[in-house]
């Protein structure tokens, strides 16, 4: 047995971490590395607390079954949620400037919402942009982790999530909180009635909507995926997205696999290939 197994509380084998590997692929298209090993002991270790079990095995046993609801906590335990309020700038620059010349209503979806930061950012855009906080935009804020959804919706953040913001931002569009909610700051309901949240799987074969978007915001969510899972998902893009729509990528994404799919336009800017 290595030492680490003698440190660990439970028991985690190589063969767990493959099957863990195989499942998380199936149900999120999360293609893990065998150096995320430790970080999947880890989250994973909750859930056996959580379910009282005192072995993975048994813990596997358990997400076979179809109808438990232990599926969807594996999905968010393995799900990396990594964001922040106007998380590479540029974009919101470009969102603005495509903006000028767009026919109303604008509809934007941002397919990774985690705990709310990017589509807060896209609605703030849009507020400022239209001087209104309710503005010809239609916005759609989705994710496969409930749990960070359930943050989102309620808006409510530690003041160093928001501390990099001006100080005109955090007035227009925050609340401070005071007493027991000192070092917390809520987003301004008329903020949070520009979006409307909702659980997604972007590997669904289908999805439960037929729009067309003319913007989707799909930022650092490739990067866990592998090529074919890449060019899947993209091609799902396509009946969503307006022939002059915009996709927006994450800094270290890009498909040259399907460059008949999505065309570079800007940097980590796409538009359907003609």
């Amino acid at each position: 047995m290595q030492a680490d197994q003698l440190s660990r509380e439970f028991h985690f084998t190589e063969d767990d971490f493959l099957i863990i590997k195989d499942l998380i692929y199936k149900r999120a298209g999360i293609n893990l590395a065998i150096s995320k090993r430790d970080m999947v002991y880890s989250r994973l270790s909750r859930r056996l607390r959580a379910n009282k079990l005192r072995t993975f095995q048994q813990y596997l046993a358990l997400l076979n079954d179809p109808k438990g609801d232990e599926q969807q906590e594996f999905v968010n335990s393995l799900t990396t949620n990594l964001t922040s309020f106007f998380r590479e700038a540029h974009h919101f620059d470009i969102l603005k400037e495509f903006l000028q010349d767009r026919k109303t209503p604008v509809k934007i979806w941002c397919c990774a919402a985690s705990t709310g930061e990017e589509p807060y950012s896209i609605a703030m855009a849009c507020a400022e942009h239209y001087q209104s906080f309710r503005p010809p935009v239609e916005i759609w804020a989705s994710d496969l982790d409930t749990k960070v959804l359930a943050k989102a919706e309620k808006g409510i953040y530690s003041f160093d999530r928001v501390e990099r913001l001006s100080d005109q931002r955090l007035k227009a569009f925050f609340f401070r909180g005071k007493g027991d909610n000192l070092g917390l700051v809520k987003v301004k309901s008329e903020l949070q009635d520009m979006i409307r949240f909702f659980q997604l799987n972007l590997l669904d074969k289908r999805w439960p909507f037929n729009e067309q978007f003319d913007v989707i915001f799909c930022r650092n969510v490739m990067i866990y995926f592998d090529k074919p899972t890449q060019r899947n998902v993209l091609t799902n893009f396509l009946p969503h997205i307006k022939d002059d729509g915009l996709l927006f990528a994450g800094h270290s994404e890009s498909f040259p696999q399907a460059s008949d799919l999505f065309t570079l336009r800007r940097h980590t800017v796409y538009t359907k290939a003609r």
